[in-house]
């Protein structure tokens, strides 16, 4: 079945000749010569576009083109007018109408812009599906936990939006972020735009450390034409496509100095300027962001500007790590693996309770993110209806950082007595840290990178730390 088109015109050859051209073309269109008649159609009909005539006998074509627009505002209309009555388009336009085409109308040119705007139309409503689906996939339910520490956070974030929601003049104030990997970071920026009274607009999200310096500045400042050897056209950046919403920017504590200034510039000044360009744009944009680096380390050495931390956190969450969050590790284990499957077509599969023990009394380095994975492996590992300890893959936290104590219980981290003859009891933190980084090191054989995942933290933060204890 093709697309519905409701063809209001009184000239009965005119609208004959149309209905036949588009009918052989795929379409299905159904006509009206008065625009009482074009009502009653419209109302039965699945009707994706109206062709309006203007000038009808018992009603002007405004008026019947505010009465569709209030009946059915997303609708496309095309209104055809005649010679001498362009004034009349240019009101319709600002009515609300798609486009115009003057009599005598040419029909091949009257099918092109039928087909560009049923265009638009699919493309709008996969829009409008796809940005409900996103809403609908955030907010403060996706923080789940029934811990005192994730109720707090949710408390926290619904404060922050019912004030913004009272926000009378002015943008809403700058949100950091603060957590471990894995923790829910980008679900609780979503939290604070999809809760508040900017979730229509758009949420545009940005990892600063998964593009080189200077193509993350073009990405967020966009460039226009022959700024740089391979700008061959003007590029809007994601600060301009986020007016009127949410920037959020991930693992901010990875940009370069000249990011951080013109970001600072942003956050002062609420314009930006493309690279290569002259001109300064007023943006309204709500920023969040987000890290699992200590930036007041990094500002103390110098790595990220003093000015711009305070800026970044007037409003400040910082998300507990799984371990410290008890009874949430069980939850999310039975959330994830009712989830998993869903998607695998295993219902009915449960862990054991040697499964659940082990779940509580791991320490979840990797925290949510690691227990997610942990659980959709054990599934896939998995034969029957029972999911056991074995299933679950995990290495304990003992043998990856040698530790000698049991495992941690429950919202604790069990710390070992001495790390490589270091007495941790005397008090010696940096050494106990200097000695934890050499072993991490040596078991990555110098791998900087592996070395960071060992200890569960990020490779500039270890970068930092390195330089700190002079580790060569």
């Amino acid at each position: 079945m093709g697309q519905g088109i409701l063809l209001i015109e009184d000239e009965e050859v005119l609208a004959g000749n149309i209905k036949r051209y588009l009918d052989r073309r795929g379409y299905e269109v159904v006509t009206a010569g008065t625009a009482v008649e074009g009502f009653r159609l419209f109302e039965q009909g699945d009707i994706d576009l109206v062709l309006l005539d203007l000038n009808l006998p018992d009603l002007h074509g405004l008026k019947v083109l505010e009465e569709i627009r209030r009946r059915d505002p997303r609708v496309k209309v095309v209104c055809v007018t005649g010679n001498g009555s362009v004034q009349v388009a240019v009101d319709a336009m600002k009515g609300g109408a798609y486009d115009y085409v003057t009599k005598p109308v040419v029909l091949s040119e009257l099918k092109l812009l039928v087909d560009k705007a049923l265009g638009q139309e699919r493309l709008e409503g996969a829009l409008s599906y796809y940005n409900a689906r996103e809403a609908s996939g955030s907010g403060l339910p996706t923080l789940l936990g029934a811990s005192s520490a994730m109720a707090q956070v949710r408390e926290r974030i619904r404060a922050v939006v019912e004030a913004e929601r009272g926000l009378i003049e002015g943008s809403p104030p700058a949100v950091l972020i603060r957590g471990e990997t894995g923790t829910g970071k980008e679900l609780a920026a979503r939290a604070f735009h999809f809760e508040g009274p900017r979730k229509d607009a758009p949420f545009i999200e940005l990892n600063c450390s998964a593009l080189p310096v200077h193509l993350l500045e073009s990405e967020l400042f966009g460039h226009e034409r022959g700024a740089f050897t391979d700008a061959k056209e003007r590029k809007m950046g994601l600060v301009e496509a986020a007016h009127g919403g949410t920037l959020f920017l991930d693992e901010i504590g990875d940009t370069e100095p000249g990011v951080q200034l013109k970001l600072l510039k942003l956050l002062e000044d609420r314009t930006v300027r493309r690279v290569g360009g002259v001109r300064d744009r007023v943006v309204d944009v709500r920023f969040i962001s987000a890290t699992n680096q200590p930036l007041e380390e990094l500002v103390r050495a110098g790595r990220f500007r003093s000015d711009l931390y305070y800026r970044l956190r007037v409003v400040t969450i910082d998300l507990p790590p799984l371990r410290a969050r008890s009874g949430d590790a069980e939850m999310l284990a039975e959330h994830f693996l009712a989830l998993h499957a869903r998607r695998y077509g295993r219902q009915g599969v449960r862990f054991s309770e040697g499964a659940l023990a082990r779940i509580r009394a791991h320490p979840w380095p990797g925290n949510v993110r690691e227990l997610r994975n942990v659980v959709e492996q054990a599934l896939l590992c998995s034969r029957g209806d029972r999911i056991e300890e074995a299933h679950l893959g995990i290495t304990p936290a003992s043998d990856i950082l040698g530790a000698t104590g049991p495992a941690a219980a429950p919202g604790r981290i069990e710390v070992a007595q001495s790390v490589n003859g270091t007495d941790l009891a005397a008090g010696a933190l940096d050494d106990a840290e200097r000695a934890l980084i050499g072993r991490a090191l040596a078991q990555s054989k110098g791998n900087v990178t592996q070395a960071a995942k060992i200890l569960g933290i990020s490779r500039d933060t270890l970068r930092y730390r390195i330089e700190k204890h002079g580790i060569a």
